[in-house]
């Protein structure tokens, strides 16, 4: 029986598609449903693939050649690549989380087809974005890689931090993007996760307080698995999303709609090194 997923001989490429988190667990679903896997990452994937290539998103030559050799035609691709900001200089973490994973979406989206997609995972980190739209405008539409890095590096003080600033910016970017890519009929989304139990969580503990992590409010009373941000990822990039585009799909056990209705505070909660 024809899965209604229709991931079925689809060729897809998932960055960030090694270890053990949501690309990961992403990729392993990808494979049950039929789907051709191609991932780029550091690390090898959970289980055999159509190719693997070890990747850094902040060499664009690199991820250019990858994307060459896979070659033919793309039909979803996931950006699940990304660097937390608790040891990697603020420009890593940009040139990865948002720079780098521009690049490579470009770069497929010149082998996709109409009906193609892209989904990228930001974080509800980023949940200013919409403050910050005026902010980020000018390194989204920046011409480039090369670019995009000088913007970041000649902005040192918009992208302190590191991590939250890149989630902004790659819900800022599958805004316009989905613009952008609508006339080719390639659709764009992101889900923004709330803490999830993957290899990362050990650095966020370490920047924020392991203390803040664990009471950090989710009205679910838990933190999500890799396998539960997976699927959503999934979600948006298959016939049954298929109208959607410049969506960011709030992935967090219901904390932001909680916040943002005033039944939690999270004034007192936050640590004051993360305070502006």
């Amino acid at each position: 029986m024809i899965s209604v997923w229709g991931y079925e001989g689809n060729r897809v490429i998932v960055s960030g598609g090694g270890g053990a988190g949501m690309g990961a667990a992403a990729v392993r679903h990808l494979s049950e449903l039929g789907a051709e896997v191609h991932v780029l990452d550091l690390k090898e994937p959970p289980v055999p693939v159509a190719s693997y290539q070890a990747v850094d998103l902040r060499d664009p030559d690199a991820t250019a050649e990858a994307v060459e050799k896979i070659g033919g035609t793309i039909h979803s691709l996931f950006n699940c690549a990304g660097l937390p900001g608790s040891k990697f200089p603020d420009l890593d973490v940009m040139l990865v989380n948002v720079v780098g994973m521009r690049h490579l979406a470009e770069l497929v989206a010149a082998r996709m087809e109409p009906g193609s997609a892209i989904a990228s995972i930001s974080s509800t980190a980023g949940a200013g974005y919409l403050m910050n739209i005026g902010k980020w405008m000018p390194l989204v539409t920046s011409p480039g890689f090369a670019a995009a890095k000088e913007w970041c590096e000649a902005h040192p003080d918009e992208i302190k931090g590191g991590y939250a600033p890149s989630k902004e910016a790659i819900i800022i970017w599958t805004l316009w993007a989905s613009f952008a890519m609508a006339e080719k009929g390639i659709r764009v989304n992101c889900i923004s996760p709330g803490p999830t139990d993957t290899p990362m969580m050990p650095d966020f503990e370490k920047y924020v307080g392991k203390e803040f992590m664990e009471s950090f409010p989710v009205p679910l009373g838990r933190r999500s698995t890799p396998d539960e941000q997976a699927w959503p990822l999934i979600f948006l990039n298959s016939q049954l999303a298929s109208y959607m585009t410049g969506e960011n799909l709030v992935a967090d056990g219901g904390t932001m709609g909680a916040v943002m209705t005033g039944s939690i505070d999270m004034t007192g909660l936050v640590p004051d090194h993360l305070r502006e």
